[in-house]
């Protein structure tokens, strides 16, 4: 593998908007570009490419020699296309550009993309080529565009004056079916030194071919083993990435599944005990309540018989067991005693006074508009007189009674 640093120089004049070059003469230009810049890079780690422009405003150098891929790709992505090629200029800028690499080890190459007329003579040019062979600068040139004979002369004038040792190359491509590209492949341009080259060089060419190589992802692992083994070895981990996801997805959907059922068959199950809870629930209140008035129907029973004494004798029972556990409650119960034998006292004295003739005659007489003389009047005072002497002898009766009591 060759140790070097290269610049590109492109032609972006203005007969680069040609068609004779599928698509455009600058995008087929462009393309052989990219390739000889990755075969560059992937030939040797410590390669460097640099590239610039000859047309235009001027010579304008667009990336420096570096082993940057995207950097170098990336520069040639909005280029203006105007003006005329200088030739010329754009090789001693390339030269100064590779006298000043970091890397002093590293062997100096200019390759030159001429798509449009030279305008130098041949002298001239042959003074720029015996300078690159003095500073040990090989250079490559790429001549395609119209079939010019005069610029074919002068390009190869130039060619053979830089040459030394067949390490300079010059390359004539007509105007064709055939790419740019696919045809710099088999060059010692693109292979660099012409003994195969890279393995990104012979897969290219292998491409470009039209050949199926028949080894795995295109890549020959006798040419380049390593890049062979990155190439399987990620496939298999993207397999094994993409089964493992398969699989967790496979688990995630049979756990929703089981979930599901699971919780259908617990709201199943706490339907059954709510409901069998509300029926146990429903039968114990209808029992409650059943009893309930069994005990009041018995209750109502036995009050309508005919059984005061056992009654008095039930609540005498009951009065004493609720007075024997509750002192408050024998306290009322004798006050209402005192008040009920104070009311009798009342009604016996009552009685008295109604007995007494002159004394109600007297209470009559002082009413406005009443005659004690009255027959009517007299008939009831009769009345009531009869009346309170039976209950003056039945509460004389019962007061010997309560007293022996």
């Amino acid at each position: 593998m060759v140790l070097e640093a290269t610049m590109i120089c492109i032609d972006n004049s203005e007969w680069m908007r040609n068609g004779d070059y599928a698509p455009s003469r600058f995008q087929a230009q462009a393309d052989a570009v990219n390739l000889i810049c990755g075969a560059k890079t992937q030939s040797n780690p410590e390669n460097t490419v640099g590239v610039l422009t000859m047309a235009g405003k001027g010579v304008r150098v667009l990336v420096t020699p570096t082993s940057d891929l995207g950097k170098i790709l990336a520069c040639m992505h909005g280029l203006e296309i105007g003006g005329e090629m200088n030739l010329a200029a754009g090789i001693q800028v390339a030269q100064l550009a590779l006298k000043h690499r970091q890397n002093k080890k590293q062997q100096q190459r200019i390759i030159v993309f001429a798509g449009s007329t030279v305008k130098h003579d041949k002298k001239f040019l042959e003074i720029i080529g015996r300078r690159l062979k003095k500073n040990s600068v090989a250079l490559d040139i790429v001549n395609f565009g119209e079939e010019d004979e005069e610029k074919s002369e002068r390009l190869e004038a130039l060619f053979k004056t830089v040459n030394n040792n067949d390490t300079s190359h010059i390359v004539h491509v007509p105007p064709g079916p055939s790419a740019l590209s696919d045809v710099l492949i088999s060059t010692p341009i693109f292979t660099g030194d012409g003994e195969g080259g890279s393995g990104f060089a012979a897969a290219a060419a292998a491409a470009a071919a039209g050949g199926v190589s028949g080894f795995d992802f295109g890549v020959d692992p006798n040419l380049d083993p390593e890049l062979a083994l990155a190439l399987r070895v990620s496939m298999e981990e993207e397999r094994a990435r993409q089964e493992a996801a398969a699989k967790k997805a496979a688990e995630d959907a049979s756990k929703q599944e089981k979930g599901g059922e699971a919780q259908s068959s617990s709201q199943d199950a706490t339907m059954t005990e709510r409901a069998s809870a509300g029926t146990s629930e429903a039968d114990n209140k209808s029992n409650d309540f059943m009893d309930d008035e069994n005990a009041l129907l018995q209750q109502a029973l036995a009050m309508s018989m005919d059984e005061p004494a056992s009654s008095h004798e039930m609540r005498d029972a009951d009065m004493s067991e609720a007075t024997g556990e509750d002192p408050e409650l024998a306290l009322a119960l004798q006050l209402s005693v005192q008040e009920s034998a104070k009311d009798s006292g009342s009604q016996k004295d009552m009685s008295k006074l109604l007995a007494d003739q002159s004394f109600v005659s007297s209470i009559l007489a002082s009413l406005p508009g009443v005659d004690p003389n009255d027959p009517s009047v007299k008939d009831l005072l009769a009345s009531m007189q009869n009346q309170s002497e039976p209950d003056q002898k039945k509460n004389e009766d019962k007061a010997p009674k309560e007293e022996e009591k």
